[in-house]
């Protein structure tokens, strides 16, 4: 999926982590970006987002977003996202998630953008 609108990236991500796809979900993040999968830890680097990634799909999740842009300049965009998360965890039970994500994207060569920060819980406190 083209993402020629930094937007695009939620509803892409959304797309992929519904349909259970990882290398989707990975295509969507440079290689040397971060991600929060839990509040207070911070991934960073291709394997280590796919690791944090594949124990989301793992969970057959359903998740709506509601990506929105709140700054760009030149091939920087700040969005903000928020997003509800229902999923099945690994003793059985049903697993209810919601955040407010902030995240920086940068335009590529090929005029798609990325994702260079996903922090789906926002900046919690230390």
């Amino acid at each position: 999926m083209a993402n020629d609108d930094p937007v695009a990236l939620d509803r892409a991500f959304e797309v992929a982590l519904n349909a259970g796809d990882l290398d989707a979900l990975m295509a969507l993040y440079e290689p040397a970006a971060a991600l929060m999968p839990m509040p207070g830890q911070v991934v960073v680097g291709a394997a280590a987002v796919r690791e944090a990634l594949a124990g989301f799909v793992a969970m057959k999740p359903v998740i709506r977003t509601s990506g929105r842009l709140v700054a760009r300049t030149g091939d920087l965009a700040l969005l903000a996202n928020d997003w509800k998360l229902d999923a099945t965890g690994a003793d059985g039970k049903p697993v209810a998630m919601a955040g407010s994500a902030i995240e920086i994207a940068r335009r590529q060569a090929d005029g798609n953008w990325l994702f260079v920060m996903d922090m789906p819980f926002g900046t919690p406190a230390p």
